[in-house]
């Protein structure tokens, strides 16, 4: 008797999907009815070309079946493939349609990768619409994360800065020495131009050289040029804003990742991405991808992306102190956008375990810890380090408790002052988030921002396992981080059309009081090393 043997056939498979389950892929095609972006795929539909044809499948459909695939945990394209042979939302999706991994490629790539900014504005502004919400009088949150590149992590190729210089010596000693050109100026870094017209006029030179001399320095200046020629391509393939390059993807930086994708360790260079979400409501409303190492240069494109995509700005913006500078308040403060923007010193001062060591008042003077009083002062023998910014003196340091404190990082102790270098109109914007962020709008928001934006990375990474991109160039990333950013936003919004609810997030009671900064303790700085005298302390 056979117990695994098929002994029946059949002539077709039984099709059946749950009432709620269509239910709820029909509101997500109505959402994409609605969008208007079926207008901009239809556009890819109609073939102009000279050999004619249509596609051998339906774009329309297609999109919705990748879009909800990036909801629910089916990021590449043989697993989308799968699907649609085996899975029978992605089935009901494709209307039976089936299409192998080469034509959804060819599909991103043709029709995704040049309209992704278009493609996700259309749908975001339909998700607002359907679950309500305004986004100019709403509360946004920006934070960023590192993904590893699919980069080889040994092709990695660093700005060559000092091998260029060292060259560069060499050359312009050979050009002195040997008189190769007319008036000849000192390059701190070569070019190839000044070091192939040094090549080109040896020859002239060649009756005053020995043999030897003249086959040494034309192999020296050959070889040099070589270098310097690849040094320049390197510079253009790096830019002004990094320092390295993978050849395997030349937009991909080397960075410090909190955990690799291989080892799970994190002290080792890799390749890897910058990038940045602005969210609402738990909602993915804007996204940016960059080669930088730090997250203080991007918050302006990020907040520009979402201008593009919406022609409005947030209410209120909230994020840690890795976006705190002089630009980022200019811009909110340009664009009318409530700062609750944490500065670099927040926490120090909030604790008061690493305290700014001076205060603006409001008649542009500086108070000490120790209740000076300091000028603004004009100093020649010294230059300025920040931006706008001038000298303040402080007299009468040596008789200071907090003089070990505050002259922690300088090397001379001796002088009875201290000078600080501040920008007034830094500090203004400081004071300003500091005082929004202790209101309890801006605790709510402190609280929201882990809440939200560090959720949904949370989510992508740890539910969906979603930790390395997959495709390479900073373009193709971008679009696949708006798949994968749009892709949670469609699994949120199918839950909302389940349930009819969005999440709840904490709101501050009514009677939340302004959070209060604790004073610098003396006890808290002796644990640092910091001798204060307790009495002397109290007294003040």
């Amino acid at each position: 008797m056979s117990y695994f043997t098929i002994e029946k056939q059949y002539l077709f498979i039984p099709f059946e999907l749950k009432v709620k389950q269509k239910e709820l892929l029909n509101h997500f095609l109505i959402m994409l009815e609605n969008s208007g972006v079926g207008d901009l795929i239809q556009k890819y539909v109609n073939n102009d070309t000279e050999v004619g044809g249509r596609p051998n499948c339906n774009y329309h459909r297609l999109f919705a079946a990748i879009v909800y695939g990036f909801a629910f945990d089916r990021f590449t394209l043989r697993e989308l493939e799968d699907a649609f042979q085996y899975d029978l939302r992605y089935i009901y999706l494709m209307d039976f349609i089936q299409v192998d991994f080469t034509t959804i490629c060819k599909f991103i790539n043709k029709v995704i990768v040049p309209n992704e900014e278009k493609i996700f504005s259309l749908i975001m502004k339909q998700l607002a619409t359907d679950v309500g919400l305004v986004l100019s009088k709403s509360d946004a949150f920006i934070d960023g994360t590192k993904y590893q590149a699919n980069a080889n992590k040994y092709k990695f190729v660093w700005k060559p800065t000092k091998r260029h210089r060292k060259l560069s010596i060499k050359i312009n000693d050979a050009i002195e020495k040997y008189g190769l050109l007319p008036n000849p100026k000192h390059e701190e870094f070569m070019s190839i131009d000044t070091a192939i017209n040094a090549l080109i006029n040896l020859k002239y030179k060649r009756d005053e050289l020995t043999p030897k001399e003249y086959k040494d320095l034309e192999k020296f200046l050959t070889a040099a040029s070589i270098k310097i020629n690849d040094y320049e391509e390197m510079y253009k393939i790096i830019g002004d804003n990094r320092k390295s390059f993978y050849k395997t993807d030349k937009d991909a930086t080397a960075m410090v990742l909190k955990e690799d994708y291989y080892s799970k360790s994190s002290y080792e260079f890799h390749a890897a991405y910058n990038v940045q979400q602005l969210v609402i409501r738990g909602f993915i409303f804007a996204y940016y991808v960059s080669n930088s190492r730090t997250d203080i240069n991007d918050f302006i494109p990020i907040n520009e992306q979402f201008y593009r995509l919406y022609q409005c700005f947030p209410l209120n913006e909230c994020a840690d102190a890795g976006y705190g500078s002089l630009d980022n308040y200019s811009y909110l403060d340009k664009h009318h956008i409530g700062n609750y923007v944490k500065h670099q010193s927040f926490e120090g001062n909030k604790s008061a375990s690493n305290p700014d060591c001076y205060h603006l008042l409001n008649n542009d003077k500086i108070v000490c810890l120790n209740g000076l009083i300091g000028e603004e002062v004009i100093l020649e023998n010294r230059h300025h380090r920040k931006k706008e910014s001038v000298f303040y003196k402080v007299e009468g340091c040596n008789n200071c408790n907090w003089m070990p404190f505050c002259k922690r990082y300088m090397r001379r102790w001796d002088e009875d002052f201290k000078i600080f270098e501040v920008v007034k109109k830094l500090e203004r914007y400081k004071y300003q988030s500091q005082d929004n962020l202790c209101l309890p709008k801006g605790i709510e928001l402190r609280v929201n921002r882990s809440i939200q934006v560090e959720g949904d990375f949370g989510i992508i990474k740890q539910n969906y396992g979603y930790t390395r991109v997959r495709r390479r160039g900073i373009e193709k990333v971008t679009t696949e981080i708006m798949l994968t950013a749009l892709g949670l936003n469609i699994a949120k919004l199918i839950r909302f059309y389940e349930t009819g609810k969005l999440n709840k997030y904490w709101n501050a009671p009514n009677d939340l009081e302004p959070e209060q900064f604790k004073k610098p303790s003396w006890k808290r700085l002796a644990k640092k090393g910091i001798k204060i005298n307790k009495a002397q302390y109290e007294t003040k």
